[in-house]
């Protein structure tokens, strides 16, 4: 469970700037809190506080650090092409009333394309806007995993590096903010949003989930690095309103925020540098 949950925590916290020289690999220790509902729409949330290791390595075109794991698979000046990577944690319905006596959603783990196209940067590149376009292939992670679908995300992202920098300082705050609608096909919406007629219950009639339109995503985050230490933080607001499954009875909720923190301490690193995105 634990993969799940930092990659949904991380990905979310941590951020893009400006370029600059950082060591070839670094390895250290992170804590990261987070609260999360079972699924999008579900009116019962888990919250966990977990603590990791934390490894990174960096090469020209795969990086695997805070951001977690990336390929670049084009590099342009105003467009790229990365592999884009997200999870979601398991559900135990025994746990859950809207799923009581249904099976359990299984953790699954997402990956794909990404087309990520910069949009507007400041002179200095401490501030840019892009237009990330991550179409990702679903599975349950189980010792023979199985497709789920296809996720479809764009979105627009904003980031603003060296907030509150004093004059001549390396370090500051960056700030991300990003927005964007999420579409799936027929087969994710069904495995988290429908009902079947063995399950169906008065309280709970039998309900076919269609593939489309699944809600927007607003999200705000927050994150430093001071020597040795990064932390990073974010809040995000989910809206169902106007997906395709809303009207399914195991959506509960139909807006909710959650947030969480991440914090690492790296205590050794190569004496190589190489030029690379900050995180």
């Amino acid at each position: 469970m634990l993969k799940p949950l930092l990659a949904c925590l991380l990905a979310a916290a941590a951020l893009s700037a400006q370029a600059e020289r950082l060591p070839r690999w670094e390895i250290g220790a992170g804590l990261g809190g987070v609260t999360l509902p079972d699924y999008r729409g579900s009116d019962e949330s888990r919250y966990y506080l977990l603590p990791f290791p934390y490894f990174a390595y960096r090469i020209d075109w795969l990086q695997a650090d805070r951001n977690g794991v990336r390929a670049r698979l084009l590099d342009s000046e105003r467009a790229e092409l990365n592999l884009s990577l997200g999870a979601t944690p398991p559900v135990r319905s025994k746990k859950n009333r809207a799923r009581e006596g249904m099976s359990d959603l299984r953790p699954m783990v997402e990956f794909g394309p990404s087309l990520d196209v910069n949009l507007w940067r400041s002179a200095g590149q401490g501030t840019r806007l892009d237009l990330r376009m991550p179409l990702r292939a679903a599975f349950e992670a189980r010792s023979n995993p199985r497709a789920a679908g296809w996720v479809f995300s764009p979105r627009v992202n904003l980031d603003i590096a060296g907030l509150g920098r004093p004059e001549g300082a390396r370090d500051g705050w960056n700030l991300g903010l990003l927005a964007g609608p999420l579409f799936a096909d027929s087969r994710q919406h069904r495995y988290f949003y429908s009902v079947d007629d063995a399950h169906a219950r008065p309280d709970r009639p039998a309900y076919r989930a269609r593939g489309g339109y699944g809600g927007t995503q607003f999200l705000a985050s927050l994150s430093r690095r001071a020597g040795d230490v990064w932390v990073g933080a974010y809040v995000r607001w989910d809206s169902l309103h106007g997906a395709v499954f809303e009207d399914s009875p195991l959506v509960r909720r139909k807006s909710y925020f959650t947030a969480g923190f991440g914090m690492t301490w790296t205590f050794a690193r190569s004496s190589e540098l190489v030029s690379v995105d900050d995180d």
